[in-house]
């Protein structure tokens, strides 16, 4: 990305879970845990195996997020115990689903550093852009510390190329203007680049199974390692 390119930037939108914290390695720890309490009617790939499936048949009335996601847990915890689940086990479902609305959103190594020295070029609009819950979202933006770096949050349902076309049109900037810094390429690079939009891999080191997908290059793409390194392309 060369400098003439990126003076015509004007927005940096950051997706927020396993880009500014992380927050797959709770589920991941939650989904454990219900393996663990299941074992006595299967085993933990049958019960992980079902809870993705469960997932993924809920999401076009759910959607994406802890609430979807524990009554998922639920669902599936039904199916696999043939109805057997006993009241004790659901409270303890619901216990660790509401853990994840509590987790602490510690931000990732060199975020809020690199959010400041952004913040202080007075240069860019940072905003954030994810996909879930709203006031879960908003939640975990503010326990992370990290609200003050923001002069916008847009939480949406899911990421396609019409939700960056009308975040473009809500910041009032073309999709040229704008800059997608995300971990998931399915949801924040992909869409981003097919609406117009620069974009910056994130990788992170867990990835949820609904978020894997093939990656390809593109002259408005750049990866990255460190947090960090977005610095040196701006």
């Amino acid at each position: 990305m060369s400098k003439q390119k990126m003076e015509q930037v004007k927005v940096i939108a950051f997706d927020a879970d396993d880009t500014l914290w992380d927050c797959q390695s709770w589920f991941d720890d939650v989904e454990r845990r219900c393996c663990g309490l299941l074992s006595p009617w299967a085993t933990a790939r049958e019960v992980s195996e079902g809870l993705f499936a469960t997932e993924r048949a809920n999401l076009p009335l759910t959607g994406y997020g802890t609430k979807a996601f524990t009554l998922s847990l639920i669902e599936n915890a039904v199916r696999v115990t043939h109805g057997a689940i006993t009241g004790d086990i659901v409270a303890r479902l619901l216990s660790m689903g509401r853990e994840l609305l509590l987790f602490p959103t510690t931000p990732l190594p060199e975020v809020g550093e690199t959010l400041g020295r952004l913040a202080d070029m007075r240069r860019y609009r940072l905003v954030v852009f994810t996909k879930g819950e709203l006031l879960d979202q908003e939640n975990k933006l503010h326990r992370s510390g990290l609200e003050q770096y923001f002069s916008h949050m847009e939480t949406v349902s899911n990421k396609t190329v019409t939700e960056y076309l009308q975040l473009c049109e809500n910041l009032d900037v073309a999709p040229e203007e704008t800059v997608m810094v995300g971990n998931s390429f399915r949801s924040d690079i992909a869409p981003a680049l097919e609406a117009g939009a620069w974009a910056v891999h994130i990788p992170f080191h867990v990835v949820w199974e609904l978020e894997k997908s093939e990656e390809f290059p593109h002259e408005r793409l750049f990866k990255i390692s460190r947090f960090g390194e977005l610095l040196d392309l701006l």
